[in-house]
C-alpha cells in the first residue's frame, strides 16, 4: 500500500484515509495473534514432546519457561533497537525470529535444540509485544486510538483460541505412536504460517510518522500523517511531534532524572505487573485443573473450557466500542471492581465446596469476560499513550518486561499456592490484588482518553 506524495512547499487539502488507517493497525495488531498462538501452542506439543525425549518433570517446566526467557531479553531489546532503527524494521525482525524458530522446533533432534529454538521465538514474541501496540498508538488518530489499540488484544484472543482449533486437527491425522514422534513437530511447525503472514503484511506497511520525524525524515512522516489525518489535522500533528522532541534528553536519561517521568514510567510499570497478578495468565495456563477443582468435569468441563474464547471475544469487542466513549480509566476501574467481586464469590465458591461445579466454573468465565472488557486490552493502550515521543520504545520495553516478569511469577507460583493453600485461599489473593489494582488506578492513572500523544505528554510537565 503506498503512501501519498506531497511537495514540502505547498500542501494540498486532503481528507484522511480511515480504511489505510484499519489496514495498518490491523497488520501491527497481528503481533498480538502470535503472541497468544506461540505462548498457547505447547499446550498440545509439550505432553507429546514429554514422552518422545522423556523428559522429567523439571525440564517440562523449562522447556514451557524457555519462552519467558526469550521474551524477556526481547522486550528489554526492542526499545532501544526500534528507537535507533524503526518500530517497522524491528517488527520485521520479530517476524523472522518467529519462523526461524518455528522451522527449528520442528526440525529438533534434541531437547537442548529445542530451548534454544523456543528462547529464538520468544525474542520475537517479546519484541512484537511491545512494537504492535507502540505502533498503532502511533498511528492511530487520537479519537479513536482506544479501538484501534484494542485489536492487539483481541489479535492474542484470536490466536489462543486458534491454536486449539489446529492443534485437535493436527493430533486427529495420526495414533499416538504418529503423534509422539511427530505430531508435535507439525503442531509447532504450523505456528511459522501466521508467522509468515505477519512478515508478508508488515512489508506493506510504512514507518512510524513519530519516529521518522525524531529520525529527522520529516517530509516522509508527513506524507503518511496526511494520508492517515487528512491536511489540515496533520499539519497541527507535525508541529505537535516536532515540539515534543525539541530539547529533550535520550531517553534513558529524562526517564530517570524528570520527576514526571518517572511517575509516568512507575504508571506504566504497575499497571503492566498488575494485568497479571490479578490471576488471568493462571486460570488460561491451568484452565482444566481449575475447572475441574471447581466441580465442572467431564463433558461439562470441556463446555466451561470453551466458553474462555467466547468470553475473551465478547469482552475485547465490547472494550473496542466502550474505550473511545467512556474512557480508559472508566473501564479499568469497572472492570477491576467487578473482577474483585467475582474473585470473591470464586473464593466463596471453592470453600463452601459444593457439589455443583457449574456456578462457580461460570464465574470464573465472567471474570475472563471482565478482564477482557478492561485490564486486557486497556493496559496495552495505556502504556503506549502516556510516555513522550522521545522515550516511548523505551519506556514501553521497561514496563513490558516487568509485565514479563509478573506472567512468569504468577505462572510459577500459582501450582504450588493452590496446592498448599487450596482454592479459596488462591483466589482470595486473587481479589486483592484487584482491590489493589483498583485503588491504584483511581488514585494514579490519568484519562487519556481524547487527548493526542503529545498533549498527554504534558500531563507530566
Amino acid at each position: 500500500m503506498g503512501i501519498v506524495k506531497v511537495t514540502s512547499d505547498e500542501y494540498k487539502e486532503q481528507k484522511g484515509n480511515l480504511f489505510f488507517v484499519i489496514f495498518i493497525s490491523c497488520a501491527a495488531a497481528f503481533g498480538g495473534l502470535l503472541y497468544g498462538y506461540d505462548t498457547a501452542v505447547i499446550s498440545g506439543a509439550i505432553g507429546l514432546m514429554e514422552v518422545h525425549f522423556n523428559l522429567s518433570p523439571t525440564m517440562v517446566g523449562f522447556v514451557v519457561s524457555s519462552l519467558l526467557l526469550g521474551g524477556a531479553v526481547g522486550v528489554l531489546a526492542s526499545g532501544k533497537l526500534s528507537d535507533r532503527f524503526g518500530r517497522k524494521s524491528i517488527l520485521l525482525l520479530a517476524a523472522s525470529l518467529f519462523i526461524v524458530s518455528a522451522i527449528m522446533q520442528a526440525l529438533s533432534s534434541s531437547i537442548s535444540f529445542v530451548i534454544i529454538s523456543r528462547i529464538i521465538g520468544g525474542l520475537g514474541i517479546g519484541m512484537a509485544s511491545v512494537l504492535s501496540i507502540t505502533y498503532i498508538s502511533e498511528i492511530a488518530p487520537r479519537h479513536m486510538r482506544g479501538r484501534l489499540g484494542s485489536l492487539y488484544q483481541f489479535a492474542v484472543a484470536v490466536g489462543i483460541v486458534s491454536v486449539y482449533f489446529v492443534n485437535d486437527y493436527i493430533l486427529s491425522i495420526g495414533e499416538d505412536a504418529w503423534q509422539n514422534s511427530t505430531g508435535w513437530r507439525y503442531i509447532i511447525g504450523a505456528s511459522g504460517i501466521p508467522a509468515l503472514l505477519f512478515l508478508l503484511i508488515l512489508s506493506t506497511v510504512p514507518e512510524s510518522p513519530r519516529w521518522l520525524v525524531k529520525a529527522n525524515r520529516t517530509l516522509e512522516a508527513m506524507d503518511i500523517l496526511i494520508k492517515i489525518n487528512g491536511t489540515q489535522i496533520a499539519r497541527q500533528e507535525l508541529y505537535h511531534i516536532e515540539q515534543s522532541l525539541k530539547e529533550n534528553q535520550p531517553a534513558s536519561l529524562s526517564l530517570f532524572k524528570e520527576a514526571g517521568l518517572r511517575k509516568a514510567l512507575l504508571i506504566g510499570i504497575l499497571l503492566a505487573a498488575f494485568q497479571q497478578l490479578v490471576g488471568i495468565n493462571a486460570i488460561i495456563y491451568y484452565a482444566p485443573q481449575v475447572f475441574e477443582a471447581a466441580g465442572a468435569r467431564g463433558d461439562l468441563s470441556l463446555l466451561v473450557t470453551s466458553m474462555i474464547g467466547v468470553a475473551a471475544f465478547l469482552g475485547v469487542l465490547c472494550s473496542m466500542w466502550l474505550i473511545d466513549r467512556i474512557g480508559r480509566k472508566a473501564l479499568l476501574l469497572i472492570g477491576t471492581a467487578g473482577m474483585a467481586v467475582t474473585q470473591l464469590l470464586v473464593s466463596f465458591g471453592f470453600h463452601s465446596q459444593g457439589t455443583e461445579g457449574l456456578t462457580t466454573s461460570l464465574l470464573i468465565v465472567f471474570y475472563l469476560f471482565l478482564f477482557n472488557i478492561s485490564m486486557g486490552p486497556v493496559v496495552w493502550v495505556v502504556i503506549s499513550e502516556i510516555f513522550p515521543n522521545h522515550a516511548r520504545g523505551y519506556a514501553m520495553s521497561i514496563s513490558t518486561f516487568f509485565l514479563w516478569i509478573a506472567n512468569w511469577f504468577v505462572s510459577q507460583f500459582f501450582p504450588i499456592l493452590w496446592n498448599k493453600a487450596g482454592g479459596s485461599f488462591t483466589f482470595l489473593f486473587f481479589m486483592i490484588m484487584c482491590i489493589a489494582s483498583f485503588l491504584f488506578i483511581w488514585k494514579w492513572v490519568p484519562e487519556t482518553k481524547g487527548k493526542s500523544l503529545e498533549e498527554i505528554e504534558h500531563i507530566w510537565k
